[in-house]
């Protein structure tokens, strides 16, 4: 379970197929610290999102993640790592294009609490596998994942996000 009073780490990356982000946190186990893994979303790219460069897929990815994310990163502090150096200049662009304007906007109430980090590619693997081999966005893959979910978690932690959200995430 996430600790909301520690930071988060939010890894993100875009390819041609989807859009990945892992969402992750360093906690103090057996009085170590030890970075693990609080969330995997994914997501497979839209036809007009096809004809986006590379830095426009990238911040795509970042806003999208802090909208799905949001329940878990609203008021907290987080890093958000990329392999795309476009992404840690979306929030300062001084004449940023229609797509990039929005979602500078869009961004605006996570100012300051996040810093975005630039790092290798081969650090964030996880990201990236997300972004390569994203499922499709239907309702089969949404009660695939719900079914597996209740095996594997408590009921009351199934309630987070709620399967009323997770329709609205395939929708949108």
């Amino acid at each position: 379970m996430p600790d909301f009073k520690l930071p988060f780490k939010l890894y993100i990356d875009a390819s041609g197929d989807g859009l990945g982000a892992a969402l992750h946190q360093v906690q103090i186990i057996n009085d170590k610290p030890v970075e693990g893994p609080i969330c995997f979303i994914s997501r497979q790219i839209k036809p007009t999102e096809a004809r986006y460069g590379a830095s426009q897929m990238e911040c795509l990815c970042l806003v999208w993640a802090l909208e799905k994310l949001n329940y878990f990163l609203e008021g907290c502090v987080f890093e958000v790592i990329t392999d795309f150096t476009a992404v840690k200049s979306l929030l300062n662009m001084k004449t940023p294009n229609r797509h990039m304007l929005r979602w500078q906007i869009a961004i605006q109430e996570y100012r300051g609490n996040m810093t975005i980090v630039h790092k290798d590619g081969n650090i964030h693997k996880n990201a990236d596998g997300l972004s390569r081999w994203p499922l499709p966005n239907n309702i089969d893959n949404l009660l695939m994942c719900q079914k597996k979910l209740h095996h594997k978690f408590h009921p009351n932690i199934l309630n987070l996000p709620s399967l009323h959200s997770i329709n609205y995430w395939i929708a949108h």
